[in-house]
């Protein structure tokens, strides 16, 4: 089964560590830190901020089962689909004091944390996509939280990186796997990663494989092009 690739991971503890880790870098910023633009195009640090307070209205409504609710209620406002929803939420925030910002994601986000861990992974949440597994729902805002702090460039420990991609190339994979994509990948015991799709064939380093999966190569990358959009798999 394709989440195989993830039960030596405990989903509830990366979200700790990765919202710990955009706590830490959030709380040193200054005014011109803010303003810095992050990797999401047109967003600032601060808009990638307002963007994860926004998120928690969807995320408290699958743990409170009224996705639909929600759902209604933004079309009403004219908000449709996850783009809309993700700039709305960043307009909304562009105007308030970032302190304000700050703690309510703080509060929003802590309590999400602490509802998901409370369910366990096995137990099951309302989403966009119906009933799914709070423990793979979690995995999901692993891989949105770690890679949101590459993206405002959040620090990461020398002694955790190894771990923290080894997890996120898990992820992918079971990602590729959930959507059914026509993508094979294997990993080889000299740490790489082997990725074959309609006759293609790459060989890439674990990092790289996590960039292509959330969308994040940089520009110019030798990966073929039709290779990277079939790896695009978590952005």
């Amino acid at each position: 089964m394709a989440d195989d690739l993830l039960k030596e991971f405990d989903p509830f503890d990366g979200f700790d560590a990765e919202a710990a880790r955009l706590d830490r870098f959030f709380a040193g910023l200054d005014d011109a830190g803010w303003a810095r633009p992050s990797r999401c195009e047109g967003w600032s640090v601060r808009d990638v901020l307002g963007h994860l307070a926004g998120e928690e209205l969807y995320n408290h409504a699958c743990l409170d089962g009224n996705v639909q609710d929600l759902l209604a209620r933004l079309a009403r406002e004219g908000v449709n689909g996850f783009h809309d929803f993700n700039e709305w939420s960043v307009r909304q925030r562009r105007d308030m004091p970032v302190e304000q910002v700050l703690a309510e994601w703080r509060t929003e986000n802590a309590d999400t944390r602490r509802r998901m861990r409370e369910l366990g992974r096995d137990a099951s949440l309302d989403t966009m996509a119906g009933p799914y597994p709070v423990g793979l729902q979690a995995f999901h805002y692993d891989s949105e939280y770690a890679t949101h702090a590459d993206d405002v460039g959040a620090p990461v420990a020398e002694e955790e990186a190894a771990g923290r991609t080894r997890w996120r190339v898990a992820v992918g994979r079971f990602a590729l796997s959930e959507q059914e994509a026509e993508v094979q990948v294997e990993q080889t015991a000299e740490e790489r990663v082997v990725v074959r799709t309609d006759g293609l064939s790459a060989t890439l380093s674990p990092q790289d494989f996590v960039e292509a999966t959330v969308g994040r190569l940089p520009d110019g990358h030798d990966l073929d092009p039709r290779i990277a959009s079939a790896l695009r798999c978590l952005a």
